[in-house]
C-alpha cells in the first residue's frame, strides 16, 4: 500500500484498528513500515510524499479502465469485535458501513487515510468455507467449475531446486 502521510497512517492502523508496528525502514525521502494482522499476515505501507491519495470508491463496484485494487479485507474473531471495531470507528468520526451478512462472514467497511477501502469481517459460526468451500456462482468461471483444491499439472513443477551453497538472499533497504 501507498501513503503521503506515514502519520495518518500509523494512527489509523495502530493506534485505532490495534495493529502492532512491527517494522519501520526507510531512508531520506521513503519509508516502508509493516503492520502485523497475524502471526503470518502483514499490511506494509510506503510512504511516497509526491503520491495522491487513491479517488473513493465503493468496494466491489466495478469501474470502467485501468485499475489494480478494490479493497483490502482483514478477518476479526467474532461478530462482538466487528461491533467493537465499529463502534470505535464511528466514534473516531469516520464513515462505517452498516454490517453486512455475506453468508460466511458479516462484514462492516470503512476507508483508511489513504482512501483505502478496508472490509473487516467476522466468520459466522455456523459457515465453515475451510471445510465446505461456498460455490454458489450460478455461472462460475471455467476453472472455477474444477472445485476448490488445487489441481495438479497446471503448472510445470520445479525442474531444479535450488541448492541450499546457492540460495543467496541480498540486503535490502
Amino acid at each position: 500500500m501507498v501513503t503521503s502521510d506515514m502519520d495518518a497512517t500509523i494512527r489509523f492502523w495502530r493506534d485505532l484498528i490495534g495493529l502492532r508496528l512491527v517494522a519501520c525502514l526507510g531512508r531520506p525521502g521513503y519509508r516502508h513500515y509493516f503492520f502485523e494482522i497475524s502471526e503470518t499476515d502483514m499490511i506494509a505501507f510506503f510512504e511516497w510524499p509526491e503520491v495522491l491519495p487513491a479517488v473513493p470508491k465503493d468496494p466491489g463496484v466495478p469501474v470502467k479502465g485501468p485499475f489494480v485494487f478494490d479493497h483490502v479485507s482483514i478477518g476479526v474473531e467474532s461478530d462482538e469485535e466487528l461491533w467493537e471495531l465499529r463502534d470505535r470507528l464511528e466514534a473516531a468520526g469516520l464513515w462505517v458501513s452498516e454490517p453486512i451478512d455475506h453468508r460466511f462472514i458479516h462484514s462492516i467497511y470503512t476507508v483508511d487515510p489513504n482512501q483505502i477501502n478496508v472490509e473487516f469481517s467476522a466468520p459466522v459460526p455456523e459457515m465453515d468455507i475451510r471445510r465446505d468451500p461456498l460455490m454458489t456462482d450460478p455461472a462460475p468461471c471455467e476453472e472455477a467449475r474444477k472445485g476448490a483444491d488445487p489441481v495438479a499439472g497446471v503448472f510445470p513443477e520445479a525442474y531444479r531446486r535450488t541448492p541450499k551453497a546457492e540460495r543467496i538472499v541480498y540486503k535490502g533497504d
